[in-house]
């Protein structure tokens, strides 16, 4: 295991590139502590990938350095950095038997039999895969060849990281919960360190301590999923976390409300103190979990045209226009009524968030 630290990185897969637009990955700086888990979440092509290769050695990033425990491993292949890499599509031998499948990067690499035995099935007895060891693993389902190629990564404890790389893409939706819930099982008691590259922020939000959000080659947040539910730095964090994601309205500020047209929002001092500082273009943030939407009137309720109301079992996403023609959405509590044209809805100033040129004021 080991600290890995990405420093000054940047990658164009351009010959000669000029600006900023002619790379992949731009400028990324910063240190993941040994023995975390941690995911890279964003849209495709957003850079995930690429900076995983250039973690891993499959790529040499045009600028920077990469380094483990403070090490340079910048110029060296993969098999020098002693990592492991597991990729979308399952990878392993179908003609040997599971047990070999998952003792071949030992044996490979001088482990002696009693050990490599002992960590098999250590290996086995956490993936569920005992019962098959001596199955050839051109006879299993999908998910348990998977399973096979996540221990080909696990078997080796001495790795300075596991790389994912979209996992369980291929794996049945009610699989790919086991098999998360089992790799979170996997880094509470093998405490490796894991990267994972996933474009799903399920999947993210549930196996990893500290989430890297990508955007256009750049990090814009790195935090746990609390934090970046409760408080993203990004205008992109709170639309793409969350389902439904973060509200944002275009806002000017009168005393302490934020004016959306001409509908007035109450804001507390400390939030209005922050946007009375911003210079760039303001908009209020608010998570659809967090509004209080009422089907009659009351007390501090902002009168607005409900446009749609879809049922989601246990809750109800409520679709409304505030003011002229901004739209916005709430999550409406199973057994609270439902507003049919009209509904009134609360801000509650805790949970409001206001953004400046699509960065979070602090």
């Amino acid at each position: 295991m080991a600290e890995l630290t990405l420093d000054k990185i940047a990658h164009s897969y351009m010959a000669n590139p000029g600006g900023d637009q002619d790379y992949a990955l731009k400028m990324i700086d910063n240190t993941w502590k040994d023995g975390g888990a941690y995911a890279l979440l964003g849209p495709s092509g957003c850079g995930k990938t690429t900076l995983l290769n250039i973690i891993s050695g499959l790529l040499t990033p045009s600028k920077g350095r990469v380094l483990f425990d403070g090490k340079d491993v910048t110029g060296l292949p993969p098999e020098k950095r002693n990592i492991a890499q597991v990729f979308q599509f399952p990878v392993l031998y179908d003609t040997m038997s599971v047990y070999d499948n998952l003792a071949f990067p030992l044996k490979n690499r001088g482990f002696n039999e009693t050990d490599i035995d002992t960590r098999v099935r250590e290996v086995a007895g956490i993936l569920d895969l005992t019962d098959s060891l001596n199955k050839k693993a051109a006879n299993l389902s999908a998910d348990a060849k998977q399973k096979i190629s996540l221990g080909r990564g696990l078997v080796r404890s001495d790795v300075a990281a596991i790389l994912f790389d979209e996992p369980l893409t291929v794996i049945d939706p009610h699989l790919k919960w086991q098999l998360r819930c089992k790799l979170k099982q996997v880094h509470e008691q093998l405490k490796l360190t894991l990267i994972y590259v996933t474009h799903d922020q399920v999947e993210a939000l549930t196996f990893a301590d500290k989430v890297i959000v990508m955007v256009e080659g750049r990090i814009v947040q790195i935090g746990s999923p609390q934090e970046l539910f409760e408080n993203p730095r990004h205008k992109f964090v709170g639309y793409f976390i969350g389902s439904p994601g973060m509200n944002f309205l275009p806002c000017t500020l009168n005393g302490d409300r934020a004016m959306v047209d001409e509908v007035a929002i109450e804001l507390d001092p400390e939030t209005a103190a922050l946007g009375k500082q911003a210079s760039g273009k303001l908009e209020l943030g608010i998570r659809p979990l967090y509004l209080d939407v009422n089907a009659q009137e009351v007390e501090g309720g902002i009168l607005t045209r409900v446009k749609t109301v879809e049922d989601q079992g246990n809750y109800k996403i409520v679709t409304v226009i505030l003011g002229s023609s901004h739209t916005l959405r709430a999550r409406l509590p199973e057994g609270k009524p439902s507003p049919t044209e009209k509904a009134w809805i609360r801000f509650p100033k805790d949970w409001i968030r206001l953004f400046s040129d699509e960065i979070l004021l602090t």
